[in-house]
């Protein structure tokens, strides 16, 4: 009872034999309850009260605004910070780089270390931008951005401003404390190699866009992906794979530790078969026939390996400065452009089509002799034209009697080929659909599949056609035009090259290819080789065709380009001038190949509005060939 009594009398309670000495209702239930366990009970009542308001805030916190205070928490973790790859090197067949890695710096926002509002985040940019210096006309062009490529709480950064300068970049750094997830992102741009002479081979490199991340989820938002040429086609064996530092971080993006790290790797290098100095001197023989051609000002030459079918050279002119688009092209540079009337940005060599002229006449003369239409010494007369009622088709001389195919290739006689093609008196032709069936066989009226973007296909016009796109019937004269290379009929530079090539190597038609081999950019290993890929072969009599590479020979010996005679190595070719949509304008044509016994290289040169395929193709070309020769 003591022991009871001194136990409530510490907690300040009076004892129960004094309690009960001065009596009274209320003093009993001070005896029935303690002044002490009321107290008591006060506080556990607190407690309680305390641990509901905090089960209920908790509870909040978890369903209303877990995934908010979830991601700050890993803010407060692991980030992976990129290791960007190398892109792939490109060099030419003898080992010279046509390319550069440049270092480079991006503006870039890490989304995941900004304010959740909308506002918040624009008060945010507004803010940094000010203090490194900047406009804030770039604001909501960054937030749009970032609404539409990246999740709010992504550690991809988001691209702001591609190239800066690096006193931007010191800026920018200088200001991390106060400006979280504003940053820059250490990167290459590529440097081209004279852009001018490489521009429609290589093409160029630009930032990603949305539909390039549709595409593929890897690319990062600053990333370079290829735009044009080699550099697009040739993208993912180019592009490499990133990699990744993981590394714990703090709230404002304050690295705290490494944790783990995985290597990038290098893409793959290109060997091209382009010899760079082979493709130097086409560029600047076509470059200053222009500046002495008044008017003059678009072209298009290829130089192709017939035993293999690699291209050693291939220019387009006008054209343009690939730097231009790989450092972050102005608006003003891409309006002038594309506002060009003479499309700088267009790769004739593959996709321009034009009316072949005389350079289709070895072809027909190998159909010619594979159907039998003629042998090698049928011989018709040329008196300048041929008259069918009160249709006159001419020729551009009078090539006189006995005019047999080596002479008709030579001299370039459209009255033979007016007859084998569509027949004249008692001689029969070939007719549309076996000129068609030939120019097919040589690779005309298809892509080539050459390694390049934009090719096109070329056409050649069947009487079907022409009723169901004219509503005009098919007459002896469209025939006619066909047989020389006028008309409807269309190709491509390459198309032409690659159709003579056959030729030269007697009766293979390879796939052209600018890459001969990719090259594992981490231990130098050949992983593919190109050279030699066989579209069809044997698909005519190689004794045909070589009466018609004798023919080719005499077009240099005797005939119409007998100004590539004083270079010796035993040049053939075949020279073409076409009419342009009925026009006296004409494009001048030079094909060729060389030397005739073991041909190591053909050439197609095409000048738009050149005029004689003597006065312009052939020029070039002789130059062109002599310095392959010399060299």
């Amino acid at each position: 009872m003591f022991k009871w009594r001194k136990k409530l009398s510490d907690f300040g309670e009076i004892e129960i034999s004094d309690a009960v000495a001065h009596g009274g209702d209320h003093e009993k239930r001070k005896i029935e309850e303690p002044v002490g366990l009321v107290n008591i009970r006060r506080f556990l009542g607190v407690i309680m009260a305390a641990v509901a308001i905090i089960a209920v805030r908790t509870a909040y916190l978890q369903m209303a605004r877990g995934a908010y205070y979830l991601r700050e928490a890993e803010k407060n973790r692991v980030s992976k910070a990129v290791i960007k790859a190398p892109r792939g090197m490109i060099e030419d067949r003898r080992g010279e780089k046509l390319v550069e890695n440049v270092a480079s710096f991006d503006a870039v926002i890490v989304p995941a270390f900004l304010p959740d509002k909308r506002w918040e985040k624009e008060q945010f940019l507004k803010e940094c931008f000010s203090l490194a210096g900047w406009k804030d006309d770039q604001v909501l062009k960054t937030l749009e951005t970032m609404e539409e490529q990246a999740e709010p709480d992504s550690f991809k950064p988001v691209l702001v401003k591609e190239n800066i300068s690096r006193e931007e970049a010191v800026a920018i750094e200088l200001i991390q404390d106060k400006c979280p997830g504003f940053t820059t992102d250490k990167t290459a741009i590529r440097e081209y190699v004279n852009p001018f002479v490489f521009a429609h081979i290589l093409g160029y490199t630009g930032k990603v866009q949305k539909q390039d991340l549709e595409k593929d989820s890897d690319y990062l938002m600053t990333d370079s992906v290829g735009r044009t040429g080699v550099e697009e086609y040739w993208e993912k064996e180019l592009k490499g794979e990133h990699g990744y530092n993981y590394v714990e971080v703090n709230s404002t993006g304050k690295v705290l530790r490494k944790l783990e790290e995985e290597l990038p790797r290098t893409g793959s290098k290109l060997a091209l078969g382009i010899d760079k100095g082979l493709q130097e001197k086409l560029y600047w023989e076509l470059a200053r026939f222009m500046e002495e051609k008044e008017g003059v000002r678009k072209a298009a030459a290829v130089m192709i390996d017939p035993g293999s079918g690699a291209l050693r050279a291939l220019v387009s002119f006008p054209s343009y400065n690939n730097n231009l688009f790989s450092k972050g092209i102005k608006k003003e540079d891409y309006e002038r452009l594309i506002n060009d009337p003479a499309k700088p940005l267009l790769n004739r060599v593959v996709g321009g089509e034009y009316a072949p002229g005389s350079t289709i006449k070895p072809v027909i003369g190998v159909a010619a002799l594979q159907e039998g239409v003629v042998d090698s010494q049928t011989v018709f007369d040329c008196p300048g034209a041929l008259v069918i009622g009160q249709w006159r088709f001419g020729d551009w001389k009078v090539h006189g009697a006995n005019i047999n195919l080596e002479k008709a290739i030579a001299q370039s006689c459209d009255v033979y080929f007016y007859t084998v093609g569509g027949g004249y008196g008692a001689q029969t032709g070939l007719g549309m659909q076996k000129m068609k069936q030939y120019e097919e066989l040589f690779g005309l009226n298809q892509k080539t599949g050459v390694d390049l973007a934009g090719e096109q296909a070329g056409f050649i016009p069947t009487p079907e056609w022409k009723e169901e796109n004219r509503g005009e019937r098919w007459y002896i004269g469209n025939t006619y035009h066909a047989s020389i290379g006028q008309g409807d009929l269309s190709v491509t530079p390459i198309q032409i090259a690659n159709a003579t090539a056959a030729i030269a190597n007697g009766g293979i038609l390879y796939k052209p290819h600018l890459v001969s081999e990719v090259i594992n950019g981490q231990n130098g290993e050949v992983i593919k080789n190109f050279d030699g890929q066989v579209i069809r072969r044997d698909f005519v009599d190689r004794g045909y065709i070589e009466k018609v590479r004798s023919a080719m020979r005499q077009t240099v010996v005797s005939g119409t380009a007998q100004s590539l005679k004083e270079l010796g190595h035993d040049i053939c070719g075949k020279t073409g001038t076409a009419q342009i949509g009925g026009t006296e304008n004409t494009h001048s044509w030079f094909v060729g190949f060389a030397p005739y016994d073991n041909p190591e290289i053909v050439i197609a040169v095409l000048v738009e509005e050149g005029g004689e395929s003597t006065d312009a193709a052939v020029p070039v070309a002789k130059e062109v060939l002599k310095y392959y020769f010399e060299r």
